[in-house]
């Protein structure tokens, strides 16, 4: 007999989310994580003046309704991100034109959703390929496919365009994904999920082979191993890929997980003695046009003053592997050009660099790289029985964000309780 009814790895906001609902419902459940913490791409730091910063998954929006429930339930109270002032755009622009040309790329964001998913003429195109397609002005063009290297962090060279479109359609948010980040760090509310779960729980617990069959399956980790009726794999597909299936997966199963690519990602933390950007009528925001692919605001809260500044796509893996030293010359430079001089006067520049991330691959999640793959999503929330997947990708509504990663552990957790045994 299966020692476990259910077995899910991967101890992120779905794994935890899923494990929570199934042990609720009364399924004996294991939930095994390879890290020696929980959070998955959510995670924190200790910066040298004892703040602790989300290194990870941090911002949310009040139309986010299920990560906002879940802060209420906890007691938690969000931080309103600073938004008072202008924002920067670099090369310079006057704040007006740089809200209009923001305007116009959000028009065209509006113009992609709206596409019918089922145009043959739109099945094999990249993100690129769309967009050079529309008779939009150049600045529009280039602003669009710079949001595209920030927020989905690859190239609009790669990424499928029906994959986006679908995608971004999910994303339904009216106010910023930026309002609001909670000043205790989302990765304490991770923690704070897990200790619910209690024994249930094994970190530093890498899986590394599965065997299934009909009757359940069984879970190898170096010498230990585990049994369930049934599996969920909590994990982004380009780490499923990394797992050992015996036997292999279906050929369908397969494919749809080879249409999958890690995002490419740097977080950075600049810390200040004062949050100075605010004293010259600045929102502590710096959108750049050039170089692609970098975007800052305000994370000051309390006694602490910062900026995070993410680095996406291309970009940041032109600066993967180089010398951490040439990257903070590089942030310090940037900030300098937007802020002024005091842009350089840091306290702490702390990086944390997501791409070839051994358990996560990459962030802040993994895009359809293949055109074909138009069912790929179907085919891996739909799983093979006993073996069922689960991540924020896979979300019906905000994939890709915490939010997205909690209603995927949902709507995982439902579908096994509606299977049964």
């Amino acid at each position: 007999m299966p020692e476990q009814d259910v077995i899910v790895v991967g101890a992120g906001f779905t794994g935890l989310t899923a494990a929570l609902e199934l042990a609720h419902a009364g399924l004996d459940v294991l939930l095994l994580e390879a890290r020696d913490r929980v959070g998955g791409k959510v995670e924190s730091e200790v910066l040298p003046d004892g703040t602790r910063i989300d290194t990870g998954g941090q911002f949310f929006c009040r139309d986010m309704p299920e990560l906002m429930a879940l802060i209420k339930a906890h007691g938690k109270t969000p931080v309103m991100t600073y938004a008072e002032g202008n924002t920067v755009f670099r090369p310079p622009l006057p704040p007006q034109k740089g809200y209009d040309l923001w305007r116009q790329v959000d028009a065209l964001r509006d113009r992609m959703i709206a596409t019918d998913p089922d145009d043959p003429e739109l099945s094999d195109l990249t993100v690129a390929d769309w967009v050079a397609r529309q008779d939009i002005p150049a600045d529009v063009a280039k602003s669009f496919l710079r949001l595209v290297k920030g927020l989905w962090c690859r190239s609009p060279d790669e990424i499928a365009f029906t994959y986006l479109a679908s995608n971004d359609r999910r994303i339904t948010n009216t106010h910023s994904e930026m309002e609001m980040f909670l000043g205790g760090t989302a990765h304490a509310l991770a923690d704070e999920l897990a200790a619910k779960l209690g024994n249930r729980l094994k970190l530093n617990t890498a899986v590394s082979r599965i065997d299934h069959s009909a009757g359940g399956v069984e879970i190898w980790s170096g010498a230990q191993r585990f049994s369930a009726g049934r599996l969920l794999l909590a994990l982004p597909p380009v780490t499923v890929r990394k797992l050992v299936f015996s036997p292999a997966l279906p050929a369908h199963v397969d494919q749809a997980l080879r249409a999958w690519a890690p995002g490419y990602a740097i977080k950075v933390q600049v810390s200040y003695a004062k949050p100075f950007w605010r004293d010259l009528g600045l929102n502590g925001t710096v959108m750049w046009q050039e170089p692609q692919g970098l975007y800052a605001c305000d994370t000051s809260r309390g006694d602490y003053a910062g900026l995070v500044m993410f680095i996406g796509g291309p970009l940041a893996l032109q600066w993967h592997g180089k010398p951490l030293e040439e990257l903070r010359g590089f942030v310090r430079e940037r900030l300098i050009d937007a802020l002024g001089e005091p842009g350089g006067d840091m306290r702490d520049i702390h990086v944390r660099d997501w791409i070839d991330d051994p358990w996560s691959s990459g962030a802040y999640s993994d895009v359809i790289v293949d055109p074909d793959a138009r069912d790929a999503e179907d085919v891996l929330n739909a799983g093979v029985p006993p073996i069922h997947f689960a991540s924020s990708e896979l979300a019906i509504s905000y994939p890709g964000y915490i939010e997205g990663a909690i209603v995927a552990g949902r709507q995982a957790a439902a579908r096994l309780l509606r299977i049964g045994g």
